[in-house]
């Protein structure tokens, strides 16, 4: 099939191959922005992006697509590489803008996420994605939430005007070291995809200085930004992406980094088979990973190490490291920082922020930790709740507590290092139904 014949093809013929083509992007989410339509079209409260939770629990969908897919970069792990055979599709910035609306006003859709492939230049095709997100935002008067793509290697001008006008920007690194970009994606380079990443995050800052004396001061992204990394297709272990990962948090104050397992797309002796199945487990561990950098005072180099570079993967990451590190535990949770209570298995941001309000009021025993939303199957081998247990015990049977973790079946004959926290028998067989 021709490029030109493709070109032809009627409206919904081209929507089906460029929503299809921008299905690999999962760098996408709304929360933290709180544009108003203003008596104009849609309202972009805290959201969530395409069939994901928002901040305040609903659950909310953007209409996700390419403006193009004729790209004249070749990528080898990319379906829209300029060497496949496959169908080629374009929309104009009106179209694009007269489908979100229809869609918006049908209610299928609260926004859009909308990317591209490069099509003639990196200027180029930025320039039509301004061009989109103005006619909504100007002539249809869309408030809704939307998320554009910036292209690696555009000009700061055009950045600028679209983050001034759309909710979240994004620029995805995609492969985590230079080496694997020149091998993989010959046309792109590190400079091209940090240097407008660090402009971005420039901008945010000062738009929100600005906006701390006047709040009527115009923003620029107020839902932040966000990137995507490919796991599986290159060599580089676990360790390489977190510290990638924590660097853009710190450095960059990135709301997201996003983790999307390699899809074979394409027939290359240097990647994985197209038969092979997608490292989805692994995605899993990072985006745990990922979780414990963001929210529970984790760094990378604690989560995984030179020496064990890659997360394991029959154990979330925060057991993982409470099993290298016995010497810690017990923890009294009527004691305990909020930082350490964060470091124990089976005890999350909320509940660890329960504890430290219950705590004022009484003595928590374990009753009290599973109502204040525990998991104790966990957490109670890491704790301890009398003055009399404060030294901590010997491990006889690490292995056997790694099993337990695992999710294996608790064993009367098993011997672990607190025996005060673990229940009976009668009783582990009761909490498991």
């Amino acid at each position: 099939m021709t490029e030109g014949t493709v070109m032809g093809h009627d409206l919904q013929s081209r929507l089906s191959i460029l929503t299809e083509g921008a299905k690999y992007d999962v760098s996408c989410a709304s929360s933290g922005s709180n544009r108003s339509g203003r008596g104009g079209l849609g309202h972009a409260c805290p959201a969530g992006v395409c069939h994901t939770w928002s901040d305040d629990g609903r659950c909310v969908s953007l209409l996700k697509l390419l403006l193009t897919n004729d790209c004249i970069y070749d990528c080898a792990y990319c379906i829209n590489r300029r060497s496949n055979d496959v169908p080629r599709a374009s929309f104009t910035p009106r179209e694009v803008a007269e489908i979100t609306a229809a869609f918006y006003r049908r209610n299928y859709i609260e926004g859009l996420f909308l990317s591209s492939a490069v099509r003639r230049s990196p200027d180029d095709t930025m320039l039509d994605l301004v061009r989109t997100v103005a006619l909504l935002r100007h002539e249809f008067r869309f408030g809704g939430y939307v998320h554009a793509k910036v292209i690696p290697g555009a000009s700061h001008e055009l950045v600028e005007v679209l983050g001034s006008l759309a909710d979240r920007v994004s620029v995805n690194v995609e492969l985590p070291t230079e080496r694997s970009l020149g091998l993989w994606a010959p046309q792109k380079s590190a400079r091209s995809i940090f240097t407008p990443m660090k402009y971005i995050s420039g901008r945010i800052e000062e738009r929100t200085s600005e906006r701390r004396p006047a709040r009527k001061a115009p923003s620029f992204a107020p839902a932040g930004q966000s990137t995507q990394m490919i796991v599986g297709a290159t060599p580089e272990p676990d360790l390489t992406l977190l510290r990638l990962s924590e660097g853009l948090y710190g450095r960059m104050g990135l709301k997201r980094v996003y983790y999307s397992a390699y899809v074979p797309v394409n027939d290359n002796p240097t990647l994985p088979a197209p038969n092979a199945a997608p490292p989805l487990l692994r995605e899993h561990r990072l985006y745990q990973a990922d979780w414990l950098l963001r929210f529970y005072g984790f760094r990378a180099d604690e989560i995984v190490d030179e020496g064990h570079p890659n997360l394991e993967e029959r154990l979330d990451p925060k057991s993982a490291w409470a099993l290298r590190h016995m010497d810690l535990f017990p923890v009294d949770p009527n004691r305990a920082e909020y930082e350490t209570l964060l470091r124990v298995p089976g005890i999350g941001v909320t509940s660890a922020r329960r504890i430290l309000t219950a705590r004022r009021a009484r003595r928590l025993d374990r009753d009290n930790l599973r109502r204040l939303g525990v998991a104790m199957k966990r957490a109670q081998h890491f704790l301890r709740f009398e003055e009399r247990s404060a030294a901590p015990g010997y491990v006889s049977s690490l292995e056997g507590l790694r099993t337990i973790l695992e999710g294996g079946r608790f064993s009367p004959q098993l011997w672990l290092p607190f025996p005060e926290a673990i229940p009976s028998p009668q009783e582990s067989q009761q909490e498991g139904r």
